[in-house]
């Protein structure tokens, strides 16, 4: 990290004396007057993305549901965007509209979502029971659970239709996708590792013949059907592909040896979902996108090598302006940490309180508690901020997790929204 001196601490400490705006509370009920500043910053975006840097966070949660709150009373976003698997989404997108009992939200989270967004989630099914324009929602991301049968299903029904040619290969995916054990991309990848190579290379060969064949024929599958049934079959069968992928890219990180790069795949898979989106929602409809603030940034994630060209990274390449990245961080000494793996969790790993760092010079959490904010719940507009990554008052680095990572904050995110505790969501089992 840059060497800060003492003045360039201070001149970074001004900055967020003079640009952080203190909010009242992150209660989602309460009046919203204190977030007008956040307006501004979302301009005319048509996706403004609220990240987390932390997962497991109670206030984090409620941050997500008061500036999702704002977003649609006062700037006209209507849809909600999540880390939630592309196939799921639609069935709890009903369940977000009154559908089904209260009840139903575990089987059609899955244990790891509940956790991660169990608190927004029943908010949000809530806001919509009273909301004179209840929000919708779309999933982004590859299976909730990392289970591949979640997206072979459908593509079986959609297959048996317009392709029973197609079948042999497909059942031949499924019969060894249903043998890897899901919950989570950790216990997938460890299942998926269990597994002989040659079994390992038999589901990922036949995954790429099944998508290789739907998309020459389309002509045909359209002809059978129509063009939204195969765009819908398509997009479940490239999910099931990156989800195979993703088992050994998972694998590689939690054995000590991966790719650098690699876990790529499902950010570009959640770029390119929410792009699906876009094209079939209504024109000008806006967009909230709520993930791990890694997986909103603009810039590379990295941890001294190149982790992951993050959805962020792909989706200001995409759509420009049109999109705006919220960090959420916290100024506390502690922050719910997953341990893993732990054969003994449902989901492959536990969450617990760890200690954190002292934040260092040049990060966000250091400017704010300078400036005397870090008790505050605070919202500051990056876009002026110092961005020469050689300077002695640039803002380089921001947590994650338990860690920080450095990278030039301004370049990464337009603003960030800053809590002074990071609790540990009580309602997660895990």
């Amino acid at each position: 990290m840059t060497a800060y001196t003492s003045s360039g601490s201070a001149a970074l400490a001004d900055y967020f004396r003079k640009r952080a705006d203190v909010l009242r509370t992150l209660d989602p009920d309460a009046p919203l007057d204190d977030l007008e500043p956040l307006r501004e910053i979302v301009g005319d975006a048509r996706v403004v993305a609220v990240g987390e840097g932390a997962h497991f966070v109670h206030e984090f949660g409620l941050a997500h549901a008061r500036v999702l709150r704002f977003l649609a009373e006062r700037c006209g976003f209507t849809v909600l965007a999540m880390e939630f698997g592309f196939s799921e989404g639609f069935a709890l997108d009903s369940w977000l509209s009154g559908g089904g009992a209260e009840s139903d939200l575990a089987e059609l989270s899955g244990a790891l979502s509940l956790g991660l967004a169990g608190e927004l989630l029943r908010w949000l099914r809530r806001y919509n029971r009273t909301g004179s324009r209840p929000v919708r929602f779309v999933g982004v991301d590859i299976p909730t659970s990392v289970a591949i049968h979640h997206d072979l299903v459908p593509v079986s029904d959609y297959l048996s239709v317009v392709d029973p040619d197609a079948l042999p290969t497909l059942e031949t995916a499924r019969g060894i996708a249903d043998r890897i054990a899901s919950g989570s991309a950790v216990v997938g990848a460890l299942s998926w590792f269990e597994h002989e190579p040659a079994e390992q290379d038999a589901l990922t060969a036949s995954l790429a013949r099944l998508l290789l064949r739907m998309r020459a024929l389309e002509p045909l599958y359209v002809s059978r059907s129509d063009q939204n049934s195969y765009d819908l079959a398509l997009r479940q069968m490239e999910a099931a592909c990156h989800t195979d992928y993703m088992y050994k890219a998972m694998h590689g990180i939690f054995s000590g040896n991966h790719v650098p790069g690699d876990t790529s795949v499902r950010d570009r898979y959640m770029a390119d979902s929410l792009s699906w989106h876009l094209d079939r929602l209504e024109p000008g409809t806006r967009v909230v996108l709520v993930a791990h603030t890694n997986h909103i940034q603009k810039t590379p994630v990295s941890f001294g090598d190149i982790t992951a060209l993050p959805m962020g990274h792909h989706l200001d390449r995409m759509l420009g302006e049109d999109y705006c990245a919220l960090a959420l961080t916290h100024t506390s000494d502690t922050v719910p940490e997953m341990h893993f793996p732990d054969e003994t969790s449902e989901v492959g790993f536990t969450v617990a309180p760890v200690n954190v760092a002292t934040p260092e010079p040049g990060s966000v959490e250091a400017g704010l508690i300078d400036a005397g904010l870090g008790g505050d719940i605070t919202l500051t507009n990056l876009r002026d901020a110092p961005r020469d990554a050689t300077a002695s008052v640039a803002l380089n680095s921001i947590r994650t997790q338990s860690a920080a990572m450095v990278t030039p904050v301004p370049e990464a995110f337009d603003a960030v929204l800053s809590s002074p505790v990071a609790n540990m969501d009580e309602t997660v089992k895990f």
